[in-house]
């Protein structure tokens, strides 16, 4: 975190391909003029460019100005690429060869939602950890396989930050805001949109069962929305299997098929990743919150949290107390 005496004002360049998307921008800019309101000076300034200096059209058809031609781009912090539907067809020579020109001179590169596959397709993720939006995460892997694919909402490896679309480059923005004004300051940006809880790098993004394994798979998704329906109260595999019409061994190939896990273990990390967003976004008792999540005891619940996220409840709520304790050094 940067001290008033050397605090020093933070430019961000975020490059619109084709069709981006509209939010992921949005909530990438957000965060930043509402950390300059908080602080009360020009913290971030940040700008939109494209590669012919016109305004691109989203997602939505909706378009920014003012738009500025990419050739001309000044020193930034970080440049972000920012993708959206039907990134294939955005991603031309010259705008690879920008790109790489860029990482030569050790400009920090990032994507927002798609924006990653470009810097994937110049090979300025080689070797690098980095995420993309769940859509895109199973073509990434097979086309990049010097690229170290995650699901994390994002990721921040050396001078490249990626992350997933929607809400995700919020989540980001936070975090790069938090680590230059303070975890208080952090926290206030999200009050103000409304957000309970600062998601961070080990969060990940929510990727649908239908996405995982194709809509055909009908067997499979109902006996996963029965076990979500049925999270304070875990049924048992044979009730499953009896309100599903599958047999005990026919969920269980399918586990192993379509997820490479057991029921068992599948049902239980559902139950774990409810309980921690009750325990990051509301004040339950770690005791309501074993029951809720249909736990046996809170020694039994802090045993299977600890072996899920590498620490026991008590510490990350304590953690995230401290976090929003802390005051600004500004």
């Amino acid at each position: 975190m940067e001290t008033a005496a050397v605090l020093r004002k933070c430019k961000y360049a975020f490059l619109t391909l084709p069709n981006y998307s509209l939010i992921a921008l949005s909530n990438a800019v957000e965060p930043l003029r509402m950390a300059n309101r908080l602080v009360g000076r020009e913290v971030y300034e940040w700008s939109v460019v494209s590669a012919s200096g016109q305004a691109v059209p989203s997602s939505s058809g909706m378009s920014l100005t003012p738009t500025e031609p990419f050739d001309k781009l000044g020193p930034v912090d970080i440049l972000f690429v920012c993708g959206g539907i039907n990134v294939r067809d955005a991603v031309a020579a010259p705008l690879l060869a920008q790109l790489r020109r860029l990482a030569d001179r050790r400009v920090p590169l990032g994507g927002l939602c798609t924006g990653g596959y470009a810097l994937a397709r110049a090979g300025l993720l080689d070797n690098h950890k980095a995420t993309i939006h769940w859509e895109n995460l199973s073509s990434l892997r097979e086309e990049f396989p010097r690229v170290r694919i995650s699901d994390q909402l994002f990721t921040i490896d050396r001078e490249r930050f990626t992350c997933s679309g929607g809400t995700a480059p919020l989540d980001l923005m936070l975090h790069l805001i938090q680590s230059k004004l303070g975890a208080r300051i952090s926290q206030l940006v999200s009050e103000q949109f409304m957000i309970e809880r600062v998601r961070n790098d080990t969060d990940r993004q929510y990727v649908p069962l239908r996405a995982q394994i194709g809509p055909s798979n009908r067997g499979l998704i109902r006996v996963a929305q029965l076990m979500e329906e049925n999270i304070e109260r875990p049924l048992s595999l044979d009730k499953i299997a009896k309100a599903t019409g599958l047999s005990r061994r026919q969920i269980e190939r399918l586990f192993r098929r379509d997820l490479n896990c057991v029921p068992k273990r599948y049902y239980l990390e559902m139950r774990l990743r409810r309980a921690r967003e009750l325990l990051l976004q509301t004040a339950m008792p770690i005791m309501d919150i074993t029951a809720a999540c249909g736990f046996q005891s809170p020694p039994h619940f802090s045993k299977c949290y600890r072996s899920q996220f590498g620490y026991p409840p008590s510490a990350e709520r304590k953690a995230r107390r401290r976090s929003e304790a802390q005051a600004p050094a500004i």
